[in-house]
């Protein structure tokens, strides 16, 4: 079926919705680009702004014992780790809500097309195969678009959220390292193991 003739028969909120959902679809490209380049880039800028955010502390040390300087460093990457956290997941709602709302956009341009349709073939009195084919295949063109742009977005919004969990597992091993070096620099092997261990499970267990 040629397009044009699908654009002329249909009315201004079949026009609508199909605007409608084009604007969706190029959201769902621009985010999805941006946030796989933001992600790239945070991995590097998320590790140094840990590392920073201990090293503005050490000239508070001097006057806390090793275990308030754990508690005060474990606060600081805590806090930096749910800054990053937020800068990384910017857009991620967009995307879940274009790949949920977007089918049910092209549902509703296919049921007001065969309401129109079927109206058509009321008020002409023949209900033949030639008369409802074209209107039928026209508003269903719209449940079409609908599943062109969801599929997308959901694709867009599993690989997002898979990169996000990426980097949080290593940010979370790059805490755990940073809080070792800085705050038990003359600990064995053993007992920085063991420092590493219980690091873990308190910054696992503070998280938001």
């Amino acid at each position: 079926m040629n397009f044009s003739i699908y654009w002329q028969h249909a009315d201004a909120i079949s026009k609508t919705l199909y605007f409608v959902l084009l604007a969706m679809s190029i959201a769902t490209w621009c985010i999805f680009i941006l946030r796989v380049m933001a992600t790239r880039q945070a991995k590097n800028t998320a590790v140094r702004a840990l590392t920073q955010s201990v090293d503005d502390l050490k000239g508070r040390f001097s006057a806390l014992s090793t275990e308030q300087r754990k508690v005060v460093a474990e606060q600081a990457l805590l806090q930096q780790m749910a800054r990053s956290r937020v800068d990384i997941e910017r857009g991620l709602p967009v995307l879940g809500t274009i790949a949920s709302i977007a089918p049910f956009v092209g549902l509703f341009g296919t049921v007001w097309g065969i309401f129109h349709a079927l109206v058509a073939i009321g008020n002409s009195g023949q209900a033949g195969l030639a008369q409802v084919a074209a209107p039928v295949g026209e508003s269903l063109i719209m449940t079409g678009l609908g599943l062109a742009v969801a599929i997308p977005a959901v694709l867009a919004y599993n690989i997002c959220t898979r990169m996000n969990r990426v980097l949080t597992h290593e940010l979370h091993d790059k805490a755990h390292s940073v809080l070792i070096e800085n705050l038990l620099p003359g600990a064995t092997t053993q007992e920085a193991t063991q420092a590493h261990k219980a690091t873990a499970s308190s910054l696992v267990g503070g998280q938001a």
